[in-house]
């Protein structure tokens, strides 16, 4: 396992009227949150590689469907896949000095808390390829969907 990165079992509790999970408890977290997004992404979509150099970590968790999360040690070249949501229903925290992404292997609706707020006229946010060669054997698809500035990073 890469150095930081923690995977936190989720623990669902179901009765007649539904389920609750307990999605984060900020004791646990070695950074606070301060900022939280959601995202929807179609089957086969990749969003990443991303890393933040002011060290913005982030805890990742996927509601529905199921998505892979890539992580790269930037400095050792050591690499971190796990498969989350539905089918292993796990939170993972990654410091954000490592290369991260992941790739939607269903329609997914996938949260993540981040540990500092984006501010759009300072990001702090640099790209790795997604086909990078360190990580390229990791996804399950050859031809993601990405977005214009995934591309440019791949180009």
């Amino acid at each position: 396992m890469i150095d930081g990165v923690e995977v936190y079992p989720l623990s669902r509790r179901e009765d007649e009227r539904g389920w609750f999970v307990e999605l984060m408890r900020f004791s646990n977290l070695p950074q606070q949150v301060k900022q939280s997004n959601l995202v929807f992404s179609r089957q086969g979509v990749i969003r990443g590689l991303h890393y933040h150099e002011r060290g913005q970590s982030d805890l990742f968790a996927c509601l529905t469907g199921m998505v892979r999360i890539v992580v790269l040690d930037r400095q050792s070249g050591e690499t971190f896949t796990v498969d989350i949501g539905d089918d292993n229903p796990v939170t993972v925290f990654v410091p954000g000095t490592h290369a991260h992404g992941y790739e939607a292997l269903t329609d997914s609706l996938f949260i993540y808390h981040v540990t500092e707020e984006y501010d759009p006229a300072d990001p702090d946010e640099h790209e790795i390829a997604w086909n990078d060669p360190r990580v390229k054997h990791l996804w399950s698809t050859q031809s993601p969907i990405l977005s214009s500035r995934d591309e440019d990073a791949a180009s």
